[in-house]
């Protein structure tokens, strides 16, 4: 751990001060949105331009690094962000956020493949778990305490956005100003979704859905926040509720899933997300409530993420799991556009209540389809079964082929300490 510190912490640093600014500007729209008059579907289109905009960046970035470096592109992408930052308050016109949440997507999708691929150029076979580790918490840590500037100043002012922008533009001095050197770039090309349904439905399926949840928590949460009536502090307890059940939840299960059928495990987990979303539904007046059920939720569906990678890696030769991860982020992108948009369908139809409805109902279709496919073919033995590597959703292709790099070195440590 000490190792990775030393190599990687101004990547580090850097990401979680971008993260920081990335969490605090999506919950801060949600809630200036209903104090500039947005109605709901509006606001949900915003906030789907956001993935929208991040699959699209996912795919072009690469490109744009090979062309131009890496430099180049992380400080054209953080130019862009941080004027689009400034821009929202002076333009509180739909459209306007609707283009702005497109470029931000776009441009904080090129900033993590360049990052991502820094930190998996740092890393080494004996210390690529770690760095898995330590980015992902890094990751939850930056939205976690984004939550809590926004109770530092008015959300119908211009404060909390400059903080947004100042935020994420100080986040690039450690990251440009650190001696790293500038990895060589190469991703894989992403395996046919064809053929990632036939080798693994439920990862496919699963996928789908699980984009549209974390989509509806990273984008809508704070819509139902300010629709429901809560207050400025009592949304951001609630936004940071799903990151807190996340990185609490993340580590048990991820134990777990190398010790039994990870569909089973699939099943129950999606389960208990939607049972927590279900209570939410029926008793969401309570606060306390609320904060319990966002906990279970986050908790539950973000490991949800590794695990169908995990699972779907199961049934795959370690040639192929690098391009594999590239179609399923691209699944899981397809999933996140809709995501925001349906949930504010059906909050305009049923109210406030209608966000954890969308979720509740994902969550249990998950857990269904779980079941079905646990009688369509038996289980790989544990014992042949992928390691489990931590992935946050939202996550580039270039981070998921980190993270398979990892699960391809456990696995093959394993077969050698057997061989042994």
């Amino acid at each position: 751990m000490i190792s990775v510190l030393s190599s990687s912490w101004a990547l580090l640093l850097g990401m979680m001060l971008l993260m920081v600014g990335n969490g605090l500007q999506g919950t801060l729209l949600g809630v200036r949105g209903a104090i500039e008059g947005f109605g709901t579907f509006e606001m949900s289109v915003v906030m789907s331009a956001y993935f929208l905009g991040f699959l699209g960046g996912s795919r072009l970035a690469p490109d744009m690094i090979r062309r131009v470096g890496h430099v180049r592109v992380f400080a054209a992408l953080a130019s862009f962000i941080s004027a689009v930052l400034i821009l929202y308050p002076a333009m509180p016109n739909s459209v306007a956020w609707i283009l702005g949440r497109f470029v931000i997507g776009f441009c904080f999708s090129g900033v993590y493949v360049t990052a991502e691929s820094w930190l998996n150029n740092s890393a080494s076979n004996e210390n690529r778990g770690q760095a898995l580790s330590l980015y992902m918490i890094v990751q939850m840590v930056g939205i976690v305490s984004a939550q809590g500037l926004l109770v530092l100043a008015d959300p119908s002012g211009y404060i909390l956005f400059v903080i947004s922008s100042v935020l994420v533009s100080i986040s690039f001095a450690p990251i440009l100003l650190s001696i790293s050197p500038t990895p060589a770039f190469d991703t894989t090309k992403p395996m046919s979704l064809k053929e990632l349904l036939h080798i693994s439905p439920l990862g496919v399926i699963g996928m789908f859905l699980l984009g549209g949840v974390f989509s509806a928590q990273f984008g809508m949460a704070p819509v139902y926040g300010a629709e429901a009536g809560l207050s400025i502090g009592q949304i951001s307890g609630f936004v940071a509720s799903f990151y807190i059940g996340a990185l609490v939840i993340q580590y048990p299960l991820g134990w777990m899933s190398d010790r039994m059928d990870r569909r089973l495990l699939i099943m129950i987990v999606s389960v208990i997300g939607g049972a927590a979303a279900i209570v939410a539904v029926i008793a969401g007046g309570h606060f306390i409530v609320l904060l319990a059920a966002a906990f279970l939720v986050g908790g539950m569906s973000n490991p949800l993420y590794s695990l169908l990678i995990a699972y779907t890696n199961d049934f795959l030769e370690y040639d192929d799991m690098a391009a594999a991860s590239g179609g399923m982020v691209f699944i899981s992108g397809l999933g996140a556009i809709s995501g925001p948009i349906i949930t504010g369908w059906i909050m305009t139809a049923f109210g406030p209540p209608g966000f954890f409805v969308f979720i509740a109902a994902l969550m249990i279709a998950l857990a269904l389809y779980a079941a079905y496919r646990m009688t369509q073919r038996s289980a790989p033995s544990v014992d042949d079964t992928a390691a489990y590597a931590i992935i946050a959703p939202g996550s580039t292709p270039v981070a998921v082929e980190f993270a398979q790099e990892y699960a391809i070195e456990e696995a093959q440590n394993e077969e050698e300490q057997a061989s042994e």
